[in-house]
């Protein structure tokens, strides 16, 4: 992308949202565009600013991160905006409902300063926070919970055998070059596959592709590839 990443902070502590604005001042590629300090109004802000992405804090009082997170993967006019949820616990059950419903990952509030900025390039540039074990943990933990769909297998029926094969390696946390490697592909053709299964599922981003994937039954918790 040109030109600096737009920032939304969504926090209802104003001296959290003062740390991380602190932060992102020291650097010229990440600007923060608006605050907000709970969800209505983080919604608002995306809608009126159009940010790159927005941090938004799971807990706030009224409309809370996953719903505000909901309202805007539900807006095709903001389908570039990308969230991060905030927690303080790893595995966290409201993490998981935020990856549900369209968030590109999450990260702890204790992070170092330049994780969160690389995180915020990273998810900015199309790319998504899976590749930390802990995110898959979430994802994996949550779905031991849950019996898969029983309209799985319908669900999937709109993929090719080789767009299953590759949906099922992203679930297992590989990125496009390793799934390149894994099926004698090249890492743009692996590319390509990720993003028609995305399409064909209605998947907002990879997250989204490995909820589903645990939820149709693709794969089960525990599962080693």
């Amino acid at each position: 992308m040109t030109g600096p990443v737009r920032l939304v902070l969504a926090d209802d502590q104003t001296v959290v949202r003062a740390g991380f604005r602190a932060l992102f001042d020291l650097t010229d590629d990440l600007v923060v565009v608006a605050e907000a300090g709970d969800g209505r109004l983080a919604v608002e802000a995306v809608r009126t600013t159009r940010p790159d992405v927005v941090l938004m804090d799971i807990r706030m009082p009224g409309v809370d991160g996953i719903e505000a997170t909901r309202r805007i993967a539900a807006d095709p006019e903001l389908d570039r905006v990308r969230v991060i949820m905030l927690t303080t616990y790893e595995v966290d059950a409201y993490v998981f409902e935020a990856l549900r419903h369209g968030a590109a990952g999450f990260l702890l509030k204790d992070i170092e300063p330049e994780g969160l900025r690389a995180a915020v390039r990273t998810v900015a540039a199309g790319q998504s926070l899976l590749a930390p074990a802990v995110t898959r943990g979430v994802i994996e933990e949550f779905a031991r919970l849950r019996a898969p769909e029983a309209a799985g297998a319908e669900r999937l029926a709109v993929l090719t055998g080789r767009e299953r094969e590759v949906m099922a390696l992203v679930a297992a946390g590989l990125a496009n070059e390793e799934i390149g490697r894994a099926l004698t592909m090249s890492p743009l053709t692996a590319k390509t596959h990720v993003s028609r299964a995305m399409t064909k599922l209605g998947a907002r981003d990879r997250a989204q592709l490995v909820i589903l994937a645990y939820e149709t039954g693709l794969v089960r918790p525990g599962e080693q590839r």
